[in-house]
């Protein structure tokens, strides 16, 4: 008996210490002031689109993927209890200012229902619903899901079909958007299209020997300049922060569920083998000699990954937490004193070279989603 409360002692003095150590470099009122920097600095500078011209919903609208990633971030810092209760109120005038549409735009008949960057926008919207239980915040995004349901998309996986998810970066936009869906309204049937067509995309664009995920088909055969296969860090990113928004809405008694809490603990843990000694991941993965600059979205989708991981003990605290630490400290680093985060690869579809002054909303969007996740290990 003496022995098991010695061990007990000992495992609990390990547990603080452990806690300690985070306490001494990242602190919750850290936390708050850097996000809350970033945050004011992002939304006296947002700007978008609400006419319908060419692209512009699609890529810079007020309901575009893009700000769909902002707006997801906000909305998460602003669900813990206590944290900045304007954003809630922000939010919403930004959901009304969108009608709670999914996008409809000038592309549309080149595109049609399917395309899965246009579905971002509903994490956001199914999100507040979920607060506020208002019906108009549901209607459009269960609307456009349902079609796409009823309507089977081509399942052709080549790059040129965007009826599929035929790039990996969809795996954020589209997936956790059915499963927020089921989650809300108890139909199972939106997990059952998830699951076969997630299931589609990993077949096809996950290297299991690399335990990496291609962009796309294009990138099949294509090598960086030392010769290794290209992997494009954000697009493993967007891959790793798909499957948290897909697990936390997930329940944990569900069928689908043992396969995507397996992939996570596969893949997302192999990602930390990348990270450099700064903290950062970089614009490509097996090639960072080529492409030397820190990549700060790259960085932030990877590291709310790892956060959620050690928050719901998919991964070991003592092996990940340093990764953490290290990246969110980057991260911090990359912040001029307005509050404007740089290191992001402009949109795109491949390691690109990254300056220090580019900034984009999608990866301020990642960066609060980190903080959030982070502010939990802290909390």
């Amino acid at each position: 008996m003496q022995k098991y409360f010695f061990t007990l002692l000992c495992l609990c003095l390990s547990h603080f210490t452990c806690l300690g150590e985070i306490g001494k470099q990242i602190n919750r009122s850290d936390i708050e002031n850097t996000l809350r920097k970033v945050i004011d600095w992002q939304i006296t500078h947002l700007s978008y689109s609400t006419e319908g011209s060419a692209g512009h919903l699609h890529d810079y609208g007020i309901n575009a993927w893009t700000n769909g990633v902002l707006y997801l971030g906000m909305a998460e810092w602003a669900k813990i209890p206590g944290n900045d209760a304007f954003l809630s109120e922000y939010l919403l005038e930004i959901g009304e200012k969108s009608q709670w549409r999914i996008a409809e735009n000038f592309t549309e008949t080149k595109y049609g229902i399917y395309h899965a960057d246009e579905l971002c926008a509903g994490q956001f919207y199914l999100e507040m619903y979920r607060s506020e239980q208002d019906s108009k915040m549901l209607e459009s995004t269960k609307n456009r899901i349902d079609q796409i349901i009823a309507n089977p998309p081509d399942t052709s996986m080549h790059i040129k079909n965007k009826q599929s998810w035929t790039w990996c970066d969809a795996l954020f936009m589209a997936p956790p958007v059915y499963v927020r869906a089921a989650a809300l309204t108890k139909d199972d049937t939106y997990l059952q299209f998830m699951d076969k067509e997630f299931k589609r995309t990993y077949c096809y664009l996950y290297n299991k020997d690399e335990k990496l995920f291609f962009r796309d088909d294009s990138y099949f055969d294509k090598q960086e300049q030392n010769g290794r296969k290209v992997f494009w860090g954000r697009g493993n990113g967007w891959v790793a922060a798909g499957l948290v928004n897909i697990l936390k809405y997930l329940p944990t008694d569900s069928p689908y569920r043992p396969f995507y809490e397996d992939l996570f603990k596969e893949f997302v843990p192999h990602l930390v083998s990348f990270q450099d000694k700064s903290g950062f991941w970089h614009a490509s993965l097996l090639d960072s000699e080529s492409y030397p600059s820190p990549e700060a979205s790259a960085t932030a989708l990877i590291t709310y990954a790892l956060a959620y991981g050690i928050n719901k003990d998919l991964l070991n605290k003592d092996a990940y937490l340093p990764a953490v630490i290290k990246a969110w400290e980057a991260l911090s680093g990359a912040i001029d004193e307005d509050g404007k985060l740089g290191w992001i690869q402009p949109i795109g579809a491949d390691p690109r070279k990254v300056t220090e002054e580019m900034t984009a909303v999608y990866g301020v969007g990642a960066f609060l989603m980190a903080g959030s996740e982070i502010y939990q290990i802290i909390k």
